[in-house]
């Protein structure tokens, strides 16, 4: 058992959780990650994936119980996220965008819109959170969608881009500005809009270099008209709610990034013990033994952080911002670098698409962009040092 490996074990888990967790994992490396490569190639959405996802109940450990779900540790989300994306990083982020966008409604939502929406995600309807525009990126507070109240109903209009899972989801989660409000942050809202709303069109789908089985949708709002009662919590809440769950899905996304690590890592050591090289494997050369001694070394130190972070969220710490900063920055840095330096170690190899690190390379790069680019991280980072 190497390092990697006993660091995985040391991390405690309920036995149900434990249970649930080696069920992913036979089942991300039995079916999903045979799939992978094909999903990528395609580009298609992988619709077999959801559904072994589905039949598992992964989607109920999002929910309450009082609304059909299961209610797990947010550790064990995290260690479900990880094994997924290290087994299809496609996959992996669109199960984990479920989570993102579900956040918000069982934080904020009160008791009709949990009961009306709840179950169904529960039971494996599929989630999108809409919040950057054209723009808009890192800098969500510029977002120019207006929600206008007209009686019982709010009238969306404006538009939404690089949107995971926005062609197909069930529930979108969209931001806007409360019109009365006026155009500053403080008018910043969140309203549910379902599947099927006259008025919510899917511009289009991109065409990405990597994460290419996961949809990332343009969207557009043409007078677009939901139920008052889709808003959650009142006008004008939406940043709070947004700084709220951004703690909770910046770790996510580094268990995300760090399962495409540790797959190529994984790889690499496995290449590198069977290649050979004028009778010898080269990892008995010493350059070779100092790449996989930087790469493991970095990746416990950032997976025991992931661990940290989790624990900290667990016990009702609210004020971990820069704490999921660092470990968002880290760890997608961190996929990135071990990526590129897999692609190294199998030369040639590498270059081309028999092999999965050529992938996970390509994969690894988005983690380094989206929920804010790691420069905004580091300027967040920075800036609380900052004496006041």
């Amino acid at each position: 058992m190497n390092v990697l490996e006993r660091l995985d074990a040391s991390i405690e888990f309920p036995e149900h959780e434990r249970l649930l967790i080696d069920s992913v994992h036979e089942l991300a490396t039995r079916r999903i990650a045979p799939r992978a490569a094909d999903l990528d190639e395609s580009a298609r959405f992988p619709w077999e994936n959801i559904k072994d996802i589905n039949e598992l109940g992964l989607n109920s450990m999002f929910v309450p119980q009082a609304y059909g779900g299961t209610e797990l540790s947010y550790s064990a989300y995290l260690a479900c996220c990880h094994e997924i994306s290290k087994a299809c990083a496609s996959t992996g982020i669109i199960w984990a965008t479920n989570f993102h966008g579900t956040g918000p409604i069982v934080d904020f939502a009160d008791e009709a819109q949990k009961r009306s929406w709840l179950p169904r995600i529960a039971d494996g309807a599929l989630v999108a959170l809409a919040l950057t525009e054209p723009d808009a990126g890192s800098d969500a507070t510029g977002m120019k969608t207006t929600f206008s109240p007209d009686g019982d109903a709010i009238v969306i209009n404006g538009s939404k881009t690089f949107i995971t899972n926005g062609d197909v989801c069930d529930y979108l989660v969209l931001f806007g500005k409360w019109g009365p409000l006026g155009t500053g942050k403080d008018a910043i809202s969140i309203v549910v809009v379902e599947k099927g709303t006259p008025g919510f069109q899917v511009v289009r789908t991109e065409n990405k270099m990597g994460m290419r089985a996961s949809s990332t949708a343009t969207l557009s709002f043409e007078n677009c008209r939901v139920p008052r009662s889709n808003l959650l919590r009142s006008p004008g809440d939406g940043l709070a709610m947004l700084f709220h769950f951004l703690n909770r899905s910046r770790p996510s996304v580094a268990a995300h990034a760090l399962g495409i690590a540790r797959a190529a890592f994984d790889d690499a050591v496995k290449y590198v013990n069977e290649r050979k090289q004028s009778g010898r494997k080269i990892i008995e050369n010493q350059g070779i033994q100092f790449m996989i001694a930087d790469m493991a070394t970095d990746l416990a130190f950032c997976e025991r952080w992931l661990w940290h972070v989790a624990q900290r969220i667990e016990a009702g710490v609210d004020n971990i911002g820069q704490e999921s900063s660092m470990l968002k920055m880290r760890a997608s840095d961190l996929a990135m670098r071990i990526t590129t330096d897999a692609v190294q170690l199998f030369g040639g190899y590498g270059y081309i698409k028999d092999f999965r690190v050529e992938r996970l390379m390509r994969d690894a790069k988005i983690t380094q962009i989206w929920e804010g680019t790691n420069q905004i991280h580091r300027q967040l980072i920075g800036r609380s040092f900052l004496s006041r």
